[in-house]
């Protein structure tokens, strides 16, 4: 398992949602590797687990908007 730390690095209101930079969730994921397609489900469910949001009706979940920090 490896473990990361997701924050957001900027303001941005899309759809209806409004993000703010510094919002930070820590993401738990059974691969090693966040960066693929698949696996942008577990940063999703984070951050609406946290902040109730949905990242991808933001269009926020790429790596311009978030910046990503493996843990352990």
């Amino acid at each position: 398992m490896t473990w990361y730390r997701v924050r957001t690095k900027r303001r941005k209101c899309c759809n209806g949602v409004a993000i703010e930079s510094g919002m930070e969730v820590q993401v738990v994921t059974p691969v090693n590797g966040l960066y693929s397609m698949n696996n942008w489900q577990y940063v999703e469910d984070a951050f609406f687990r946290v902040y109730d949001i949905s990242m991808r009706k933001a269009n926020a979940l790429n790596l311009g908007d978030l910046d990503i920090t493996k843990l352990k």
